[in-house]
């Protein structure tokens, strides 16, 4: 018999849903999975977003809080509107604490640190990295383990297979023009810092994907997943200079994994990517040099880099998370 399992509908292309859905494929034969709308997602207008959100979803937690048998995997704000018995079967999961991305200020700021002064009382308190652990004990929340952003290997493979004439041509790549791939171009991710620091670079080509909610002009893909992939199996470099403290950056450890030794600012949880694969920090006063000698050592730095990512497969993903909800059942 399956346990039941409550969380939001992982619904959306950033890490978080993508970890929160492979998390629901991972574990589908033992686990019931039953998702709650996830409102936040579905208003156009950023500003108070977050707080309309728990006002919509208050009445869904109210009648969850009735439910006798389950256990919650919940990654929102609206923890705070649990009741103490229904945090003490719920494990939390922590991508990031970014107030730069707090849509709902002041307001917002006051929520977390609510949150974190209620998540002692969860279950368990699963982050993707060694820093966000580290915040979170720092907030006297001591239950904390680290469970990684996982891969499908043989997607990843699949993907290492393909032709890379063939995918350069497909994006108009030359063969003497360096592809830099900066990752998604959204806000506080640093893809316009990457694109002014190699702008008159000769030979080098800024390619960035994702809803690019920054207008960036350049060559800007979004695409579906198989052609995310191939667009990467284009590029030679990956260069990610976040502003923003992130979990670990899913779009570098997919560059990584597909061969392109990347330069990484070590910010938060990509500190622990860099340091885990061996990539080192960009500097924007070099920056075209770092690049172009990166290009060139390309086949001998990817090895080493691509094996640290994938001992991080579905295998280690579903076991890890299997056994953590059998604990808390």
């Amino acid at each position: 018999m399956r346990r039941i399992v409550y969380s939001m509908e992982p619904v959306g292309r950033t890490g978080g849903r993508v970890y929160l859905r492979m998390l629901h494929e991972a574990t589908a034969d033992d686990v019931e999975w039953r998702t709650v709308p996830d409102h936040k997602r579905t208003y156009r207008v950023r500003r108070w977003r977050k707080i309309r959100h728990l006002a919509r979803l208050a009445p869904t937690v109210r009648g969850l809080s009735s439910a006798a048998t389950g256990t919650f995997v919940w990654d929102d704000l609206s923890l705070l509107l649990f009741t103490p018995e229904m945090r003490a079967r719920t494990v939390f999961l922590l991508h990031h604490y970014e107030p730069l991305q707090h849509d709902s200020t002041p307001v917002e700021a006051m929520l977390w640190e609510r949150l974190f002064r209620v998540l002692p009382q969860c279950a368990a308190v699963v982050c993707v990295s060694p820093y966000w652990a580290d915040f979170l004990r720092s907030r006297s929340v001591h239950n904390v383990r680290v469970i990684y952003n996982a891969f499908d290997m043989t997607e990843i493979e699949r993907a290492r297979a393909l032709d890379r004439a063939e995918c350069r041509a497909e994006f108009d790549l030359a063969a003497d023009t360096i592809g830099v791939y900066a990752g998604k171009a959204v806000h506080w991710k640093g893809t316009a810092e990457v694109a002014v620091a190699l702008a008159g670079a000769p030979g080098l080509q800024v390619i960035t994907s994702g809803s690019n909610t920054i207008g960036f002009g350049g060559a800007h893909y979004d695409v579906e997943r198989e052609r995310y992939l191939r667009l990467l199996r284009a590029c030679d470099v990956g260069v990610f200079l976040p502003r923003m403290r992130e979990g670990w950056s899913r779009c570098a450890a997919e560059a990584l994994l597909l061969g392109l030794p990347c330069l990484i600012r070590p910010v938060a949880g990509l500190r622990d990517l860099a340091a885990l694969t061996g990539q080192p920090a960009p500097d924007l006063d070099r920056l075209s040099t770092q690049v172009r000698e990166h290009a060139t050592a390309r086949r001998t730095e990817a090895k080493a880099a691509y094996e640290a990512l994938a001992q991080f497969d579905l295998h280690y993903f579903g076991n890890a998370w299997g056994d953590l909800l059998a604990q808390v059942a």
